[in-house]
């Protein structure tokens, strides 16, 4: 996404990249980039979060406007969680096949109960 927003740039279409992995879009210079601290897949902010999805496009547009310097990163100010917890499991590196099918596991029952509240609207 990163260098189709430069080629983009080089043609003369402004553009503004939203992304979560800060070091990799900064190292592919971007020219406007804005950074949500969120785990990665969710820079445009909590799912069903409509409230905060809004606030971070209004954000993004008022960079694709304001920004006045190439390579310019603005950050959100919102947070995934009240502490940093989310880091730490997100970003698991140690995780056995097991512990992986497990917490794979969990986490499809947690989008089935989701989607069945979802859907009982």
């Amino acid at each position: 996404m990163s260098l189709t927003a430069r080629h983009l740039e080089a043609a003369g279409i402004p553009t503004v990249v939203l992304g979560c992995a800060k070091d990799i879009v900064e190292s592919t210079a971007v020219p406007r980039f804005l950074f949500s601290d969120f785990p990665l897949g969710n820079s445009c902010g909590k799912p069903s979060d409509v409230e905060m999805q809004r606030a971070i496009l209004g954000m993004a547009l008022e960079l694709l406007d304001s920004a006045t310097a190439t390579r310019t990163t603005v950050q959100t100010p919102f947070r995934w969680a009240e502490d940093a917890a989310w880091k730490r499991d997100f970003y698991r590196l140690d995780m056995t096949p097991e512990q992986i099918a497990k917490a794979r596991a969990e986490m499809d029952n947690q989008k089935a109960i989701l989607a069945s509240k979802l859907s009982t609207g």
